[in-house]
Formats: C-alpha cells, structure tokens, sequence
C-alpha cells in the first residue's frame, strides 16, 4: 500500500485506481503516515480531483457570537451571502441571541434563512437540539488557542459542561433546526481520549442519524491529536457512523512531535477516506491552514469578531483570541496557497449557482451519494445545496430527463457528443445509455476526458469514446452535440462556434 500511495503522490492515473478500491482505515493511517511531507502533499492535491471536478476551495463563516445583537448577526449574515459563503450555524449562539431579545432560537434561525441564499451548516447541536453552555464558556477568549500546542487539558480547567435543562426546553424544535439546515455537524473527538471535551459519541449518532433522515449532509470533528493512533480512532468512527465530512482540528489539539507533517497526513487521510471528499479545517493556525491547503483542503472554517471561528483558524499563538476576524485573513491565505484552476479561490456565489444548475440538471435523485461506474456523482456538495433557497431559485432549460426524453422521441441522433467530461455529462450518459449508440465525451483537461470514458464505460452499454480534447473533431462526427456546462460564460461562447448544439442554462 505504501508503494501506491507512493506512486498515487506523483501519477493521477494511479491516484485514480486508489479512488476504485476498498479502503480499509488502519492501512491507509498507518500508509499515509510512512509518507514524508512532500509525499503526503502530493498524495492529497492529487485525491482533491476526486470525484472529478470537486476541486474545491470555500469558506465558511460563523456570523454569531452568544453576545452579539441581533442586527449584527443579521448583517453578518448578509454579508457572507453576498460573498457566497456558507454560513456556519453555531446553534448555542443563536439560541442565546435568541433569548436576548424574546425569541425563540428556531425562530432567529428562519430569520436568517429568509434573508440568505447560502447553505446552512449546523453545529454545537445536540440530542435535545441546540447545545446550551455556561457563561464561562460561551465568553472564552480562547486561551488554549493564545497559548498553543500541546492540548493537556482546558488552561482554566474548565470542562464541556451543558445546560442541559435549557437544552431539554428545545426539545419541541429540535428536527426543525435540521429541516431547516443544509448540513450538520458531529464531534468525534470523545473517541479520541477527549472525553469532557464534546458530547458522548451516542448522542452524536443520534444526530446523525436525524440529519440522514431529512438528506442532510454530515460532518465529523476530530483532532490531529497525537498524529497516528487519534488520528485512526477519529477516522474509524467517523466512518461507522456514515460522516460525508471530516473537518480536522489543530491549534493547541495537534499534540504530535511534528506538527505540520501529522496536519499534511491528516488532511491527505482525510481526502482519500472521506465518502463526501470533502475536508475541512476547524481550528488551525497558520502554518497548519497552509500546510492543509497546499495538501488538498478544501474547507476552512472562520468567522466574524466575537465568534469564535474568528480566531482559531489562521492565527498563531500569541495572537489567537477572541475578537479577531479570521475571514479577511483566511482569504488571503487561501490566495497565496491555492492555485485557481476552474473556480475562483475562494468559491463565490457565481460558483454556486452554476453547480446548483448542475444538481437540477441532473436531478438530486442522481448526485451523491449515488455513484455512477466507479465513484460517485458529485461530492458532498451536491447533496447539501440542493437544501437552500440558492436551488430552489435556479432555473434551467433543460434537464438530464429532457434530454433522455429527446431521444426517446427521436430528436437525438445516434452519435452523440457531449461537452464536458464531468457529473453533467455522467448522467446525460448513463440516461442516454441503450437509446444512442456511442457517445463521445470531449473534455478540455486530457485526463477528466480519459477517466470519465474508463468510469462511463465501465457501466454503460452504449460505446464511449474520447474525443482527445477536440470539440471540433467531436462536433463534427456526431449527429447531435450538447453542450454540458452550467457556467453562462462559457456556454456562451461555445454556443458562438457550434449554434445548433443543445443547452441546458
């Protein structure tokens, strides 16, 4: 295993036939962390383009803090819709905020839903609903995070004490809160010897399971801690209890003896295991967002002052305290350490809403956690998404069943072209699979083109054949061709040189 992920690290087609296989948790941990630096890197920047064109990289923002107004919450939000950012739901703030000005927290939460676009990322939420904690906690200035590594304890011996007969008053609401959300988060890290520091890992179960019951994606907290064995517990149970998402936390959690190698073998594990391919960062410094970042990141977790994303992801020790606004600085990381490839860095609203066009083409009873051949339709992403408003505003001209319709009714030759090698194509294929006779896929990246043909054909009976990159060669041999974009720009301008292809925005 070790001698693949070796050569995975530095050849795509073998990081490829690593994505195909049965992964079992300790072999990867333990392969991972015989890589050096470098290798890991290279091994996690190669698994962020899978699935394929999932290459990812986006903020999101807690917009709350438990002593904030409401019309700063309110404007925070604004704010992070503007810049298409996810809005991270830190429920015991909200509910705090709530109850300072006569309300009830589900009630702030439908507030901010009717007034944002963006995906809503659940958190600190627990068996009754939102997690309700002391004052000792809730106006931490996150000294463990000033002080740095190694965690051994609170510095002010505080524990994760609750609430909980303020937690049991929400009990009445607690499934509207996930109804609601796009997404929502589990802490792991009781398994990973951080007992007083989250909720026990049967109530995080039981939420996950209450977020798989309404289509909610699911995310899964767990520490660096000491680079191997935390790091194989917090995985395992991540994936017993089916999590999309892992979202690693470093900062003073990282206790193993070199802090940046262990970070880089994270986040790498991280890409390779995680069903949702995405991972996130929920608490790191610096050092360790870039590391993460150049090794595949695809999320970091920030926010406004006050809120105590704020600081834990971005600054240092000494520096990292309440009241700082990590979202500014966590952008400019991100510009200096992520090279843009298709998207801007980071995403932006533009980029969601071509992929929530992409999810009603294809339909959400086709994305992830479907799998189409040998991966599946899309990340995390595309299930989570497709709960926003964001979705529910996106029209489209055609969709993946029109298309199968089309042909069906004969409106389609043959041979068919289609522009684009990823999950748009995918699905207009598998629809079009036994009523055309090939298919031609064209891709402007060799590789996408290559490996969506070995993943299209693998299922389909329809003959599936690269075009090498050539839209013309491919327009020009099929009877019908469809352009497989949800970027208006560029289905423009394809649109200029072939004008009788098919659109679907």
């Amino acid at each position: 295993m070790i001698e693949l992920l070796r050569q995975a690290a530095v050849d795509l087609d073998k990081a490829w036939e690593l994505s195909k296989m049965e992964k079992d948790p300790e072999e990867i941990v333990q392969a991972v962390c015989s890589l050096n630096r470098e290798e890991a890197i290279n091994l996690g920047n190669n698994f962020k383009r899978f699935p394929l064109g999932c290459d990812l990289t986006e903020i999101l923002v807690g917009t709350c803090a438990s002593d904030l107004e409401k019309r700063d919450i309110l404007g925070n939000s604004r704010i992070a819709d503007l810049i298409g950012a996810s809005i991270h739901v830190c429920a015991y703030a909200f509910a705090d905020i709530a109850e300072a000005h006569g309300m009830r927290g589900i009630d702030l939460l439908r507030e901010v839903r009717e007034i944002t676009d963006v995906p809503l990322d659940l958190d600190h939420f627990g068996r009754y609903g939102p997690m309700r904690l002391p004052q000792e906690i809730i106006s931490c200035p996150g000294q463990c995070y000033n002080e740095g590594p190694p965690f051994d304890g609170c510095p002010r011996d505080r524990i994760h004490a609750r609430l909980l007969d303020k937690e049991r008053d929400g009990l009445f609401d607690r499934e509207e809160w996930i109804k609601i959300s796009s997404s929502v988060a589990v802490n792991l890290t009781c398994v990973q010897g951080a007992e007083g520091h989250a909720a026990p890992l049967d109530e995080a179960k039981e939420i996950a399971e209450l977020a798989k019951k309404y289509g909610k994606g699911t995310e899964g907290i767990l520490f660096v801690g000491d680079g191997y064995e935390d790091l194989l517990s917090g995985f395992s149970a991540g994936l017993d209890l089916g999590i999309d998402v892992f979202v690693i936390e470093g900062g003073p959690f990282n206790c193993a003896s070199d802090r940046l190698t262990s970070f880089a073998h994270a986040v790498t594990i991280g890409r390779i295991l995680a069903p949702g391919k995405i991972v996130a960062t929920n608490g790191a410094y610096e050092d360790e967002c870039r590391i993460g970042l150049r090794a595949g990141l695809n999320a970091i977790i920030t926010g406004f002052p006050k809120n105590h994303h704020g600081y834990m992801c971005g600054y240092e020790p000494g520096t990292a305290k309440r009241g700082q606004f990590g979202l500014p600085r966590v952008i400019q990381i991100m510009k200096e350490e992520v090279r843009d490839r298709w998207t801007q860095t980071p995403i932006q609203k533009e980029e969601l809403i071509a992929l929530a066009k992409s999810i009603k083409v294809v339909g959400t009873e086709n994305v992830y956690p479907q799998k189409i051949g040998f991966t599946y339709v899309g990340d995390a992403h595309w299930a989570c998404l497709s709960h926003t408003p964001l979705y529910e505003q996106t029209r489209v001209l055609k969709t993946a069943s029109d298309i199968a319709a089309m042909a069906m009714d004969g409106q389609i030759g043959d041979n068919v072209a289609l522009f684009g090698g990823r999950f748009v194509s995918w699905v207009i294929a598998k629809k079009l699979d036994g009523i055309v006779q090939d298919i031609t896929i064209s891709d402007i990246d060799p590789w996408v083109e290559k490996t969506t043909v070995d993943n299209l054909q693998s299922e389909l009976s329809s003959l599936v054949i690269p075009a090498e990159s050539n839209d013309l060669s491919a327009y020009e041999n099929a009877d019908t061709t469809i352009i497989c974009s949800t970027i208006p720009a560029l289905v423009q301008k394809m649109s200029w040189s072939y004008s009788d292809a098919i659109t679907l925005i």
